[in-house]
């Protein structure tokens, strides 16, 4: 059972990978050649992520985006566990957008049995000599659907709230930074020396090195004292490729979440004891209107 749960992954993956890289002439390349004509930059990042937490991009109006996001174990936990393959976290989403400047989405995570919806919208948006940012805001909505180990939790327990402002700028053709000032509300936590609030700094960077091809970092500082017990500051590298339609991503990253809540509830891996976690994500965007 376990060679089959593992070649049925990789033959997905062969699938994705498998789909034509000369897919130009699509409406995606029609609206990119529209914003550049009008001084909008583009292509700060290739897809509405970094890789767990969200990017400055967005989908346009009509056009739905199709998210599997999968995280397995760690690595350091060796033959045993198959370096991390017998253990995974899996995210299934959809993100729609409703104008060209607002979006939304939903999805459901194994890990804790985790519901998540936001809405992201683009304030302002980088053009030369105008503007130097492209400046998105982001609120979401976290609900665990998991049995929990204290009976008196009611459904408001279970909800977190997430804001966060996206900051970024595309210096060259092939180099884009972000920041992400991060606020997070946790209804009910763990401990009770623990804060219910959390604010943490992100920073991103995307560095391409051929035409449909790129590095990908991402890194979230937390202050010690709004630290949940046992997480450490999530850590993720990775490369993502763009296959016509499709944009692939692989990565090794210290956390098993996939959600902006999880990235502060379950990093308890840490680099300098080679605790990582390898993942993919496949973004598939599809025009459901003109």
């Amino acid at each position: 059972m376990k060679q089959r749960y593992y070649f049925s992954y990789f033959s997905l993956i062969l699938c994705f990978l498998s789909f034509t890289l000369s897919a130009q002439d699509t409406w995606e390349d029609d609206l990119k050649k529209m914003d550049e004509a009008a001084g909008v930059t583009t292509a700060t990042f290739k897809t509405t992520r970094i890789v767990n937490g969200h990017s400055v991009e967005q989908v346009k109006k009509g056009i739905l985006d199709f998210r599997i996001n999968h995280r397995f174990g760690d690595i350091s936990e060796g033959f045993d566990n198959f370096f991390g393959l017998d253990n995974a976290v899996t995210r299934i989403g959809f993100d729609y957008g409703l104008t060209d400047y607002l979006m939304i989405g939903a999805g459901r995570s194994t890990l804790n049995k985790e519901f998540d919806a936001f809405a992201k919208v683009k304030l302002l948006g980088q053009k030369r000599h105008k503007m130097p940012v492209t400046l998105d805001y982001l609120a979401g909505i976290s609900i665990l659907s998991e049995k929990l180990p204290v009976s008196d939790v009611n459904f408001f327990h279970r909800v977190s709230y997430i804001h966060q402002l996206l900051v970024a700028r595309k210096f060259s053709e092939n180099l884009s930074i972000q920041l992400m000032p991060m606020y997070v509300h946790f209804n009910l936590t763990n401990l009770a020396s623990e804060t219910n609030d959390l604010l943490a700094l992100g920073v991103a960077a995307r560095y391409k090195f051929t035409k449909r091809a790129a590095f990908i970092l991402e890194y979230y500082y937390i202050p010690e004292n709004m630290r949940r017990q046992g997480n450490f500051n999530p850590l993720t590298i990775g490369v993502d490729i763009e296959t016509g339609g499709h944009v692939f991503q692989l990565f090794v990253s210290t956390t098993s979440g996939a959600t902006e809540r999880s990235l502060f509830t379950a990093t308890t891996s840490r680099l300098e004891k080679g605790q990582l976690h390898f993942g993919f994500n496949i973004s598939r965007v599809f025009a459901l209107g003109k």
